[in-house]
């Protein structure tokens, strides 16, 4: 059986690949904090709103999470982003993201 914080893992990915923000920033603890290059220090509510952000202008992405693992206290994930820019350059992201959790929801969300 796999761990609660591995099952929020795929939960937040399957909800991006479904481009579903609300979902995703469901997932997110009260006084969350995210970074990755582009959004370096988001935090509390700025995480959700930023996936919020990005699903809601998706047309063609494809997020497909390849690897993932979760304990207690920490976790991680290596997803993929398959998307046409707006200049209409094909991106491809091949991201490795660290969590922290706190009762059951992601604290801490870092990608690089």
């Amino acid at each position: 059986m796999a761990h609660p914080n591995d099952e929020l893992i795929q939960r937040f990915y399957a909800a991006f690949a479904r481009h579903d923000g609300d979902e995703m920033a469901g997932c997110y603890a009260p006084g969350a904090r995210f970074s990755d290059p582009v959004f370096t220090d988001l935090r509390d509510e700025e995480p959700g709103a930023m996936w919020r952000m990005l699903t809601g202008r998706a047309e063609d992405l494809e997020v497909k999470l390849a690897e993932h693992e979760a304990g207690d206290e920490r976790g991680s994930a290596h997803w993929l982003a398959d998307y046409t820019f707006s200049t209409g350059r094909k991106v491809h992201n091949d991201i490795r993201a660290e969590f922290r959790f706190e009762h059951g929801l992601i604290a801490e969300h870092r990608d690089s």
